[in-house]
This record gives C-alpha cells, sequence and structure tokens, in this order.
C-alpha cells in the first residue's frame, strides 16, 4: 500500500506514523519540511509534487483555511494532474468548507473523503481512533483499508457534510466536559482538598469519562504538553456556533465553553494541551 500524507502536526505525525508502522509506504509533504526528517520517508517538494507519485492521498491540518493552501494554492493538489486521485481529509473543517472541496474535487475528476477523526494523539498512535466519514461509497470502500490502520470504529455517514457536522457535535461534549472538569477540580482544591485526592473522587463519581481518564495525569502533573490543542477546541466550538446559526438553534453550553478556550489566547497559552483550562480556571 502506498500514500501520501500532508499535514505533520501532532496528530498527523501520529496518524503517519501508525500508518507506516502497518506497512504504508508514505510520501509526506509539511509546511516545514524538518518534521518530516525523522520518518525515514521521501518528503515532496509540494502537495503538486505529492500528488503526482501516489494515488491515495490523506490530508490532516489544522483548519479549512489550511485544506484550501493545500489544494487551490500555489503549486497546490489542483496544480498536478489529480483525475482519479483519492483525497482522504481528516481535518475537522468548517461544514460549508467541507462540501466545497467535494464539489471542487470531483469537478477535476477526483473523490474526496471527508474523514474527520474522534480522538487525541494516543488513540491516533495506537489506531484507535473513531473515524466519521462522508462521501461516494466507491470512495469509502476504496479508502477502508487505510482507514481501517488508523480507526477501530468507522462510520460511515454518506452525505457531504454528515461527518463534519457529527465531529462538530462530539466536540460539544468534549469542550464542555474538560471546561466541567476543570472547574470542578479548581473548586475542588479552593474548598481544601488536595488535587489528587479532587482527582480521584471526581473519576470514582459524576466525572468519570473518557475525557477524565485520558487529562488525569496531564492534570495531577500540570504538564500541558498538546495533544489536542485549546486553539484547536475553540476553532471546532466557532464552527459549532455556525451550525448552530444555520440551524436557528441556540447553542448553550458550547458557547460559553468556547468562550473559556478563548481566553488561553490572550496568555499565549492556545497552543497549550485543553485541559490547560484549568490553570485559567484556578486562578479565580
Amino acid at each position: 500500500m502506498k500514500a501520501g500524507f500532508i499535514g505533520l502536526g501532532h496528530m498527523g505525525m501520529a496518524m503517519a506514523k501508525r500508518l507506516l508502522s502497518q506497512g504504508v509506504d508514505l510520501i509526506v509533504w509539511n509546511r516545514t519540511p524538518e518534521k518530516a526528517k525523522d520518518l525515514g520517508v521521501e518528503i515532496a517538494e509540494s502537495p503538486a509534487a505529492l500528488a503526482s507519485k501516489v494515488n491515495v492521498i490523506i490530508i490532516n491540518l489544522f483548519d479549512s483555511v489550511a485544506v484550501r493552501s493545500v489544494i487551490e494554492g500555489d503549486n497546490g493538489l489542483l496544480s498536478s494532474d489529480i483525475q482519479g486521485k483519492l483525497v482522504i481529509d481528516t481535518t475537522t473543517n468548517h461544514f460549508n468548507d467541507g462540501t466545497y472541496f467535494h464539489g471542487l474535487m470531483s469537478s477535476h475528476g477526483s473523490q474526496y473523503l471527508e474523514s474527520p477523526v474522534l480522538g487525541s494523539v494516543g488513540p491516533a498512535s495506537q489506531g484507535a481512533l473513531t473515524v466519521l466519514v462522508s462521501g461516494e461509497k466507491e470512495a469509502y470502500e476504496k479508502a477502508l483499508p487505510y482507514l481501517q490502520k488508523i480507526g477501530t470504529n468507522i462510520f460511515y455517514l454518506e452525505k457531504p457534510s454528515l461527518a463534519t457536522k457529527m465531529k462538530l457535535v462530539n466536540n460539544l461534549l468534549l469542550g464542555t466536559f474538560m471546561a466541567a472538569i476543570a472547574e470542578a477540580l479548581a473548586f475542588g482544591e479552593a474548598v481544601g482538598i488536595e488535587k489528587s485526592k479532587v482527582i480521584d473522587i471526581l473519576a470514582a463519581g459524576a466525572g468519570n469519562s473518557g475525557v477524565l481518564n485520558a487529562k488525569k495525569d496531564k492534570l495531577a502533573k500540570e504538564d500541558f504538553s498538546p495533544q489536542f490543542q485549546s486553539a484547536l477546541i475553540y476553532k471546532d466550538l466557532h464552527y459549532l456556533e455556525d451550525l448552530a446559526f444555520d440551524l436557528k438553534r441556540p447553542l448553550f453550553t458550547g458557547s460559553i465553553a468556547k468562550e473559556l478556550y478563548g481566553m488561553t489566547f490572550s496568555r499565549n497559552e492556545e497552543k497549550l494541551d485543553f485541559s490547560a483550562l484549568y490553570k485559567i480556571l484556578k486562578e479565580y
């Protein structure tokens, strides 16, 4: 199996290493080429150069702006002949952009799958992500052998934009759970209970969740090296607000959580793990 991989941030790097460990021969491109050197694989000079060498291209980028640049920018994918190519986009895009990318790539004779993933660096490195997929059935079946190497749960939702919209719905829970856990921990300490004990009590009680289980060590050690940046959950919750506007539905907890994560920018902490919200809430 062979594929191109674009985007070697924390998640992208974990996914690329997982694919390599599963026998996928990768050619990669990253805006900062130095990040790819330790992978020991061919590094393409541009997205267009990468597309000329592979039929399957996997993308994992920060947002829709970055994806547009890779597709339509100078030396982007569309600068190459992408007739018959398959693009698997695991980025969490804006839902309107996802729909646009489906049409754009189809108009150039290629297949596009929106395939946002649920999970962070740890599950990605273990091939244990949950993958949501929208796009043509033929494209999905072609992509499945690759998706099965990074995910244990794969949900095919077919209609363009549904996978992205469901990812945003999932991150409503992710963002609000983490915000509530951070605030509860800060309150527990404020009443005079040792932090480690507060964490244990929350884990044994109402706080018991995949989110707390994944972030217990980070909260205990205050090691907020990024697995999932605050900037990312802020972006996703902003997209969710746009979705709520389109649906003419109120968004209560998601909007509050978004503003909490927004506080990280004024502190230059938006690139820390989103569990670092605890640091901010502890100060109040």
